[in-house]
């Protein structure tokens, strides 16, 4: 893997574009405030060239070519763990490595072993892995998931899943993630069947704008909170969410909507979550889509953006 641009701030987070056989992918280091690097290291890592989905408020949606292997997936992660630690030793108690940064990593089975590949060569006793999916309807899916169980067992528990909801109403999730998926009891179903109150708790990840459709009664209705946590998370400012005329509902302080929702859920024993993230990752880019695409173009895009933000957050050429 050739590195051949980078961007951010080496304290709150960094994006990484490298290069496989002409191919772009997009990888990120983060720490989750107010927690410091090393105590909580974040590495997100693409699974495939692009995405086929073409989820509404994500930029990594698009000219899909194709799944990496589980070399390459590794390769990600390994460039980021060398960086800080040469011999691959890595002490930190959380190492939480996500598959979800561009594609959708049930498509991808490669992702299995790419894990596989991870635990067999980086010596981390905190690590956590993370798939964040969006659950297509697709026999593979299916199994993809069967296997991930598996691996969470194996874990003793110590595996996080998250679901991309975003919406209690299923016409609204259509049009948020346009491919045929699980609908709301599916996901319930799967988190009773396979997972325990012993392990950690099924996310379901709800980005909210400022349309969204919040009904508490259906998160009730069908599932566990002994087995499912509920994340609230902002829309990103990314150009799909601006074209698509997608707006957040919040940034820092939590519209009534929103809190209506969250109360309700917590007076039901539900663990919710607000993450919001640094305010800086937004210039960064490192939490609200893909820089690949702008590579091409570069000079302009800089351009774009310094003029809002300032040089200090310019896609610089390795």
């Amino acid at each position: 893997m050739e590195i051949i641009a980078s961007r951010g701030n080496k304290d709150i987070a960094r994006v990484f574009v490298g290069k496989f056989n002409n191919k772009l992918v997009e990888f990120v280091e983060s720490r989750q405030p107010p927690l410091l690097w090393n105590e909580k290291w974040v590495i997100i890592v693409s699974v495939s060239f692009g995405c086929p989905i073409k989820c509404k408020f994500c930029d990594a949606g698009g000219n899909f070519a194709g799944h990496l292997t589980a070399r390459q997936m590794f390769k990600q992660v390994d460039y980021l763990i060398v960086q800080r630690y040469p011999n691959r030793t890595v002490l930190v108690p959380k190492l939480k490595i996500q598959f979800a940064r561009m594609g959708e990593p049930a498509l991808n089975p490669a992702v299995i072993d790419a894990m596989k590949m991870i635990s067999e060569n980086i010596y981390a006793p905190g690590l956590i892995f993370c798939i964040s999916t969006v659950a297509p309807t697709t026999a593979r899916c299916e199994s993809f998931l069967e296997q991930i169980a598996e691996i969470k067992n194996k874990m003793n528990g110590k595996f996080q899943l998250q679901f991309s909801v975003h919406s209690t109403d299923e016409n609204q999730r259509n049009e948020f993630i346009p491919i045929r998926k699980w609908q709301i009891p599916d996901i319930a179903k799967f988190g009773e069947k396979f997972w325990y109150p012993t392990d950690r708790k099924i996310t379901l990840n709800f980005a909210v704008s400022k349309n969204t459709e919040l009904d508490a009664d259906k998160i009730v209705q069908y599932f566990d909170p002994n087995l499912f946590l509920i994340k609230i998370t902002p829309i990103n400012p990314t150009e799909s969410a601006s074209s698509n005329n997608i707006e957040s509902a919040f940034t820092f302080d939590i519209d009534k909507k929103t809190e209506k929702f969250i109360i309700s859920l917590r007076e039901n024993k539900f663990d919710v979550i607000i993450s919001r993230g640094e305010f800086e990752e937004n210039f960064i880019g490192s939490n609200c889509g893909q820089f690949v695409n702008k590579i091409q173009n570069s000079n302009t895009f800089n351009k774009n953006h310094e003029r809002h933000y300032g040089k200090k957050y310019r896609l610089i050429h390795l």
